[in-house]
């Protein structure tokens, strides 16, 4: 039954993502305010299509820790909801994503047309600055950032793997305040694979962070944040589905 549903979820995310992505091809040549319109649509889509078709529900913590105005949104990345939320949180969010990205279909126009942060994971000096010029130009406009700090998904427990460099030089360059996320979305939405778990997925804003801490302190201040919160989160997840975790 799971393996069903599941497929029929996925049939629904990117039924609505040719759909909306075809409704929304004259936004392509409007202002990008058009273009976010449709980006948040698919996205509560996919929060409506997980709770009816996978009996997933979403709980969102936390709202009052949100700051007015630019931010660097770094959040825990377990799955590609961690993707969608934020448009459901902020009014202007610009993510730093895979280059690679911009070459799907309908995903890489919109992503263009909303001005979203596009790298090469590889990583060099060279992109690091490009990165955050371009970060910078963002908040500029009165946008926020968001940024996954470890780079990739990762599974609910694996051991935390922090990537210093492009988040602490994005706080620095942007100078707005850093506000991190915790989740658990990982048990319900693995990082790959289809199946999709019944259950409570949370997001959890936490405290911010104030702006121009050194690069020791920030991440460590971060990691401190993240790691118990998300741990909790786990632990509530894992107890509304009445299981634990391979090993656990």
């Amino acid at each position: 039954m799971r393996a069903l549903t599941s497929l029929l979820f996925v049939l629904w995310m990117y039924g609505w993502m040719a759909l909306l992505g075809i409704l929304f091809l004259p936004a392509l040549l409007l202002p990008r305010w058009a273009v976010l319109i449709g980006i948040r649509l698919f996205a509560r889509m996919v929060r409506l299509g997980l709770r009816l078709i996978c009996g997933v529900k979403t709980e969102i913590r936390g709202l009052e820790h949100m700051p007015a105005g630019p931010v660097l949104y770094a959040g825990k990345h377990q799955c590609m909801y961690d993707v969608f939320i934020p448009f459901l949180l902020m009014k202007d969010p610009a993510i730093i994503m895979k280059r690679e990205l911009l070459w799907y279909p309908v995903l890489g126009w919109y992503a263009l047309k909303a001005a979203m942060i596009p790298i090469d994971r590889a990583g060099t000096t060279k992109t690091l600055k490009s990165m955050v010029a371009e970060a910078k130009k963002r908040t500029d406009q009165y946008r926020q950032i968001v940024i996954f700090p470890e780079g990739t998904r990762k599974a609910p427990g694996a051991p935390p793997d922090y990537h210093a460099a492009g988040i602490a030089a994005l706080a620095k360059a942007i100078e707005a305040p850093v506000v991190p996320v915790a989740t658990n979305a990982g048990l319900c939405w693995p990082a790959h694979g289809l199946m999709r778990r019944p259950g409570r997925v949370v997001y959890e804003i936490l405290p911010p962070l104030p702006a121009g801490l050194p690069r020791k302190d920030l991440m460590a201040r971060l990691q401190d944040a993240l790691e118990p919160a998300t741990e909790a989160l786990v632990k509530e997840g894992l107890a509304v589905q009445g299981r634990t975790l391979p090993g656990g």
